[in-house]
């Protein structure tokens, strides 16, 4: 048996998890198991199996082609620290509880140092159109490079500084940037820590004013996108409360966002305002919709509006070609009569050069 990939050392803090890799070939296919030995000075080797240490400890392998394991520690402690050890052997008697195996375990070791998660104040402020994010690490003897303030995927702020304490500002109300922001310490390893700017539900209408014919399928949607998330979605209308699945309605909310639908919309019922509201643990807010429910008919008038127009054209030019026909034919006989002048004059030269010509 031999190693193709072997376990590499780690730093890690407490409360974060890590992975170990290794990876052996030979033929027949070897076993592999992992072992620990803690940084105490008496402490033995223990071999480590699948929920060990309360079900922190997760093994998974695979034997196909060659073996390969992976072992991975959730929610790490101090008590963790210490040399994890691959082992390795395709020898026939390598569990024999008495006979010796004849080709020894093959190791492979990564040391795993867990450090004390060091503690992160954080704080939020907002004066004169301005958010203020704070973070303050308390470690007095870490090595920091740089931080980084990180909002979703995106990296709003980097530099190099040493300081223990970092600050964000962003331009703005907190109502319109609400969210969990991160700010990150570039140390080794790195240290992170979250901070929140919560606001009531800012609820926005899809549309301020919805249209829909009668019978057709109205569709009303509102949407908040602060944190927190809201929690309940309720919509009403003249001050009563619309029950979902009750009559023509149906009420779809998932997230941020909510939809009703009104079924065969009617002009005399479904007309009106309609107000969403939205809760989360901070409180709850709403904003109107406006429904307006036309008759079918109404699609038909700009069609008929615009076969008015073609016949009022029609008509106009009728009137004009009938008007100006008559002189049209009074043209026409001027014409024909220009011909006949030009013969009569033909001919009299005509007789003209005959009498010369005797």
């Amino acid at each position: 048996a031999g190693f193709i990939k072997s376990p590499l050392s780690q730093k890690k803090l407490t409360r974060d998890s890590v992975e170990l890799y290794c990876e052996a070939i030979g033929s027949p296919i070897p076993e592999i198991q992992w072992w620990f030995e803690g940084t105490e000075p008496n402490e033995t080797s223990v071999q480590l199996w699948d929920g060990a240490r309360q079900d922190r400890v997760k093994i998974n392998a695979t034997y196909n082609l060659h073996a390969t394991s992976t072992i991975s520690i959730a929610n790490l402690t101090s008590e963790d620290s210490g040399m994890y050890e691959c082992r390795a052997s395709n020898d026939p008697d390598r569990n024999h509880l008495s006979k010796s195996p004849k080709v020894k375990w093959i190791r492979s070791q990564a040391n795993v140092f867990v450090i004390e998660r060091p503690d992160i104040k954080t704080h939020v402020s907002s004066d004169a159109g301005k958010v203020q994010l704070s973070c303050n690490v308390t470690a007095p003897n870490l090595v920091i490079k740089g931080h980084e303030w990180v909002h979703g995927n995106d990296v709003l702020h980097s530099d190099t500084e040493s300081g223990a304490l970092t600050t964000y500002t962003i331009e703005g109300k907190m109502e319109e940037h609400s969210g969990v922001y991160k700010c990150v310490y570039k140390t080794s390893p790195e240290i992170s820590a979250e901070v929140t700017v919560s606001v009531l539900p800012q609820v926005v209408p899809y549309k301020k004013s919805e249209h829909g014919n009668e019978g057709d399928t109205g569709v009303l949607t509102c949407k908040s996108p602060s944190f927190p998330p809201v929690s309940t979605w309720l919509w009403y209308k003249n001050g009563q409360p619309i029950v979902n699945g009750s009559g023509r309605h149906i009420i779809k909310s998932s997230g941020n966002k909510t939809e009703l639908r009104i079924l065969k919309l009617n002009i005399e019922e479904d007309t009106g305002d309609y107000h969403c509201n939205a809760s989360n643990p901070l409180g709850s807010s709403s904003s109107t919709v406006n429904l307006r429910v036309r008759s079918r008919l109404a699609a038909l008038w700009p069609f008929l509006g615009i076969v008015a127009e073609v016949l009022v054209l029609v008509t106009i030019i009728f009137i004009y070609e009938k008007r100006r026909k008559p002189d049209e034919v009074l043209d026409d006989d001027d014409g024909g009569s220009a011909p006949l002048k030009s013969n009569a004059t033909n001919h009299k030269d005509k007789n003209v050069r005959q009498r010369n010509a005797n």
